[in-house]
């Protein structure tokens, strides 16, 4: 099971192995308040999408298929976490405020793709 959560929410028993999917760390966030097993930097977006992005220079469905483009540069990366959450809950860890409308949500739709 792969699911998404805030970094802002507090961690629960269900989440099981947890995953910070930002390049950037979260604002406001101290490293020893957020309960992860990794960040992983290599599945976040580029600099240059994000920012495209979050300046609303692209929409959400661009930013979705650029982004699904960037992943595949990292299939391997993205199998080893898909691996994680056969076996496991997997929790993909993120600071957006838009929670319908995130890197994490195209990134777990990405990882469920990966083990069809």
């Amino acid at each position: 099971m792969i699911q998404c959560k805030r970094v802002y929410e507090a961690p629960s028993a269900e989440d099981g192995y947890r995953v910070l999917v930002d390049r950037l760390w979260p604002r406001g966030m101290k490293k020893e308040d957020l309960r992860c097993d990794e960040w992983c930097k290599a599945l976040s977006p580029s600099s240059e999408l994000r920012k495209a992005f979050h300046g609303e220079v692209i929409d959400f469905t661009t930013f979705s298929e650029r982004y699904r483009a960037e992943l595949q540069a990292n299939a391997a990366e993205g199998q080893r976490l898909a691996l994680i959450a056969q076996q496991q809950t997997l929790t993909l860890v993120y600071g957006a405020k838009n929670t319908q409308q995130n890197h994490a949500l195209v990134l777990a739709a990405w990882l469920k793709s990966l083990t069809r």
